[in-house]
């Protein structure tokens, strides 16, 4: 019994190199993997982002009308952004 596992292991080794051998001579001539869909993806994901910051900035806006009516809207921090923000007068001043 095991003298026939290891000829049926052994066999299937040797099929499954068969195989490969033959799939490594076909492989350079086919042709090659699209990349229209992974560029699609891509163009989704940056308008669904242009989208989503028009949507939130909006937002913000209606917010802040309805706290200071009449007033000018400051510019809106940064969402990810931790680092020191001056704005005065809806104006980021010149660095000195």
């Amino acid at each position: 019994m095991i003298s026939y596992l290891f000829r049926k292991y052994a066999d299937y080794l040797y099929t499954k190199w068969e195989k490969t051998f033959l799939w490594d001579m076909v492989e350079p001539y086919r042709r090659p993997k699209s990349s229209i869909p992974l560029g699609t993806i891509y163009v989704a994901a940056f308008y669904s982002g242009v989208i989503g910051a028009a949507i939130t900035e909006q937002l913000y806006k209606e917010k802040y009308w309805e706290e200071h009516p009449g007033k000018a809207v400051p510019l809106m921090r940064p969402k990810f952004y931790w680092g020191p923000w001056r704005v005065m007068g809806g104006e980021v001043p010149p660095y000195e």
